[in-house]
């Protein structure tokens, strides 16, 4: 029987704690929130606009190919700056997390 017992569960949470520790924990949850939460915001925010411009190429490919190719490559560049804003947010991250380490490190 392959099926994840209760016991399981219960071994896998205490290795996880004595591995990172108690006081570690809180902090990783909060920041997998947080970056989660962005994720998902990011990744909806880039259905929608796929969405409005799957829209916008079906009326170009209507008109000619040549008009096609333009919203082809405002997407990419739209791409681009959504790849670019979610690297500067991951990057802000980093820079909230970092002093949270260093001062973890400095008490322990």
């Amino acid at each position: 029987m392959n099926a994840l017992q209760p016991w399981h569960l219960i071994i896998l949470v205490l290795v996880v704690v004595l591995l990172f520790g108690a006081k570690r924990l809180p902090d990783a949850a909060r920041s997998i929130g947080k970056s989660m939460k962005i994720f998902k915001a990011e990744t909806k925010d880039m259905r929608e606009s796929g969405e409005s411009g799957d829209s916008a190429s079906t009326a170009a490919n209507a008109d000619t190919r040549q008009i096609a190719s333009a919203p082809a490559t405002a997407d990419v560049q739209e791409k681009d700056q959504q790849l670019a804003d979610l690297q500067r947010q991951l990057d802000e991250l980093k820079k909230q997390q970092s002093p949270a380490d260093q001062a973890q490190k400095h008490a322990g």
